[in-house]
């Protein structure tokens, strides 16, 4: 089994649709830190589980001096925001998405 790890930084904003009220319904913005995983049994013709220029590119091109409310069809939770992109990238298993020091959600394929 081969694994291929991309870490990347993107600054994003977003704001929070909740149940109850919270400052993180105004719009705010992070420096987040996303980690990609991706596995396969075999490597494709390039000898690659996946090309890291290209998962850059999807979560980058598609979430990189955005505002998340925008992009994502769903509230941009982190936990939201780590599902989103894992479905976005083939191969992908796993995202850890640190809105901010000490704050990780990680979705992860069972």
């Amino acid at each position: 089994m081969f694994t291929v790890v991309k870490r990347m930084e993107i600054s994003a904003s977003h704001r929070l649709d909740l149940a109850y009220p919270s400052k993180c319904e105004n719009l705010h913005g992070h420096n987040w830190v996303i980690t990609v995983y991706c596995r396969s049994e075999r490597l494709d013709e390039n000898g690659m589980v996946a090309d890291f220029t290209h998962i850059k590119d999807v979560v980058k091109g598609q979430l990189d001096h955005k505002n998340l409310n925008d992009v994502l069809p769903v509230n941009p939770t982190a936990e939201n925001i780590a599902l989103w992109i894992c479905r976005q990238i083939p191969k992908c298993f796993k995202v850890e998405v640190q809105e901010s020091e000490g704050n990780t959600a990680i979705y992860e394929k069972d």
